[in-house]
Formats: C-alpha cells, structure tokens, sequence
C-alpha cells in the first residue's frame, strides 16, 4: 500500500511584485457608498509605469481617472487590488508611513495648486523640507524657482499671485523636494499655454533624470502627445493604451472612446 501523500499547500496566485518598476498597481477597485449604495468607480485596474516615463491617463467626465490616479498615490485606499510604488506596497502601510512617503518619495502637482495661503512662495516650496525635519536646502529652492520663472516673487504670498504663477510655485515645491514619482491631476488645465508648456517641460524633464518618473491625468490631446504612452479609461476600465505620435491621434482615440461611452 502506498503510503498517502502530505497534502499541498495552497498555492499562492498572488502576482509577484516587480521591483524594478516606479508603478506597479493590480486589479484596483474602488467604489463609493451613497445614500447606503454602493456605487463602483474602478472595475480592476492594473497599471504599470516604468521608470523614467511619462504617462498620461485620459478617458471622458467621470470616467474614474481621479479616482484612480487617487489610489496609485496612496490618497485613497481601494476596496480592493495592489498598489506597488517603487517595490513598497502601499495597501497595509500605516498612516505615518504614507505621510513620510508623501514627504520624501513622491510629489503632488493639482490644479488646486495646494498652496498655504498665509505663507511666502518661498516657504510653500520650502514645506515639505519642513514637514519632513529637515533644514529646506536654499539655494536649490532660489535656482528652483528661478527656473520656473519666479525668482522676483519669492516673498509673494499666493492671494498676490495669479494662478499660472500659483502653478508654477507648486511646481517648484515638487521640483526643490526631488521625489521618484510625480502625480499630476490636471497640471496645465487652468494655466495659459506658456505657463502650461513650461509646466509640461519641468514635468518630462524630471521623468528623464534617473529612477524617476510621472503620470499624469489630463484631458488635452497636447498634453497627452507629449508623453510616452496614454492610457484611455472608460466606465472605470480601461479600454486602449497608445504610444501617441501626434495630438491629431491622441484626439482621434480620445473622441472614438468617448463616443463609444455615449
């Protein structure tokens, strides 16, 4: 008689976390509870960014893109799925770890620009440096507003500052903290196209310096054209990624999917 086998172990599907990319998101789901429904955002979303890309997330109103991008950043946790940043999973981490992570690797460029309305350019760029214990390092944070334009409103405090300069300056808070991953929600959204076009540039240079990199949520083909691959979310699923060759394509998917959705 033969002797019975040990029983197996169950076997373990989880996928492996990839170490070597920036972003590394699996079978995200999100949803919202109203007026005691729930009401589902993300339909299993998986997301990967490689370092030093730019990626551009686009889809109609209400597509889920905020949501999403929400997630990848650790804003929000999602009912359900993995989100990897740099080799660190975020679902499980505490609080204070996120916040220490939100300090030091990873940046935050909003249309809302974010900025503390009672302290100087200067010091909203200097926060995080603050926030973080350490001593804000000057003459990063001058040269860092100097290339984004404002070296002559370093004591300006937001309410004196239009919002292509509010944009700007929160723009150099993320350049002056140096993260791995930038996530943007619609940077150029409210901007004028040469402060727009500055924003986008400090956005694609940062992504080539080793180890970083940027996505970003937008609805213009321009913005979009200019990144190295566009993922299109419809009905919180996506539903195509293109490596774009020209805004007349990004455009062209964009209306098709849109349509679809209609």
């Amino acid at each position: 008689m033969t002797d019975p086998q040990p029983a197996q172990s169950a076997i373990n599907t989880t996928p492996a976390i990839d170490t070597a990319l920036a972003i590394d998101a699996r079978d995200v789901v999100e949803s919202f509870t109203v007026d005691g429904q729930d009401l589902p955002i993300l339909h299993g979303v998986s997301v990967q960014v490689q370092p030093n890309e730019v990626v551009a997330i686009m889809g109609p109103s209400g597509s889920g893109k905020s949501t999403l991008l929400y997630c990848l950043a650790g804003l929000e946790q999602p009912s359900n799925g993995q989100v990897v940043l740099n080799g660190t999973e975020l679902g499980g981490q505490s609080r204070s770890t996120l916040a220490k992570m939100r300090r030091s690797e990873i940046g935050f460029v909003f249309q809302s620009y974010n900025l503390i309305p009672t302290l100087t350019a200067y010091e909203n760029v200097a926060l995080p440096h603050l926030l973080a214990g350490r001593k804000p390092p000057h003459t990063t944070i001058v040269a860092t507003m100097e290339h984004v334009g404002l070296a002559h409103r370093l004591d300006a405090q937001p309410p004196s500052m239009s919002g292509g300069e509010q944009q700007r300056t929160a723009l150099a808070r993320v350049l002056a903290q140096e993260p791995q991953i930038v996530f943007a929600d619609e940077p150029t959204g409210a901007l004028d196209s040469r402060s727009g076009e500055l924003v986008l540039d400090s956005l694609v240079d940062m992504a080539r310096q080793p180890g970083r990199a940027v996505l970003l949520v937008t609805h213009d083909p321009a913005v979009a054209a200019r990144c190295d691959r566009v993922l299109f979310l419809t009905d919180g699923r996506l539903a195509g990624e293109l490596h774009p060759r020209s805004v007349t394509e990004v455009a062209d998917t964009l209306a098709r999917l849109t349509t679809k959705e209609d």
